[in-house]
């Protein structure tokens, strides 16, 4: 009887201890929030599937702004299909913002706190080879590629994912055949011209961050050129799209400058811990003190 018991006393003290240390916690059924698939891993669209000439909505915390990129810039159009559809720009900030100028993003050095001294030098690790073409001007709404400056930056290679919207075309004007406009803003120039208008800091940066939330494709919009008789529809433009080899974009022909129309590079800070040297800077230039 006594060996009966001590048998059952055991049972009950190794079912305890198993309890206590041997329980393993279920899987994780498939679908669960733990086991999803980070955003950012998942295209959001397929670059494939849009226009030549495609149509996005760029959703800031201050507004919508709806741009059209153009089929003659393919190198850009389809660098910025890319990294829209990677969600690339999701919060980054707009970093760089002069009223009467124009609105800088793209930096995903924004998106971290502790690179807040590095912000205007990031990029996803490669430039793009300059598209400089006469028919597209620094208009108001244009959509435009930073770039290092000339010295550093010879053949005007753009940044690989900063680009600026024109919020004044007159100040603009000295930028053109100097930087690759590659689309416009078809919808939304009040947003661009909110987010000019936030109060900034001594390095143009916001004091209230704006931010972009997300940037996807939306069907496009028809346009009719103004002279067409009335019933006329435009030709729609081809879906396919050409895809060049790096090596043949366009080469922008030297333009002859002088003091006063060449692009006047903004005095970036002076190297240091906490400042980016000048030769590592994203932007279009502008001296300030001529606005």
């Amino acid at each position: 009887m006594k060996s009966y018991k001590s048998i059952i006393a055991a049972v009950a003290v190794a079912a305890a201890f198993m309890m206590l240390f041997g329980c393993k916690p279920k899987a994780k059924q498939a679908g669960t929030a733990e086991e999803a698939t980070p955003a950012s891993n998942t295209p959001a669209f397929n670059p494939d599937s849009l226009a030549a000439e495609p149509v996005f909505r760029i959703l800031t915390t201050k507004g919508s702004i709806t741009i059209k990129l153009y089929s003659d810039t393919p190198l850009h159009r389809n660098n910025f299909e890319k990294l829209a559809s990677k969600r690339f720009y999701d919060n980054i900030l707009f970093h760089r913002v002069i009223n009467g100028f124009m609105i800088q993003t793209g930096d995903p050095y924004s998106k971290d706190t502790s690179k807040t001294a590095l912000i205007g030098t990031g990029g996803p690790g490669y430039t793009i080879p300059a598209e400089i073409l006469p028919n597209h001007l620094h208009k108001k709404g244009a959509v435009a590629a930073a770039r290092r400056g000339d010295d550093a930056n010879p053949r005007r290679e753009s940044s690989g994912s900063q680009f600026y919207i024109v919020q004044n075309e007159s100040t603009c004007k000295q930028l053109d055949g100097a930087y690759t406009v590659f689309g416009e803003v078809i919808e939304g120039m009040d947003v661009v011209d909110r987010i000019a208008a936030e109060p900034t800091d001594s390095r143009d940066r916001p004091v209230n961050d704006v931010k972009i939330l997300s940037i996807m494709p939306v069907k496009s919009i028809s346009s009719t050129p103004a002279s067409a008789p009335a019933g006329a529809s435009a030709p729609a433009p081809s879906s396919a799209k050409a895809v060049p080899a790096a090596s043949q974009a366009p080469v922008p022909a030297a333009a002859a400058e002088t003091d006063a129309t060449k692009p006047k590079p903004m005095a970036a800070p002076a190297a240091s811990a906490n400042k980016p040297a000048k030769s590592t800077m994203f932007y279009p230039g502008q001296n300030k003190k001529n606005k």
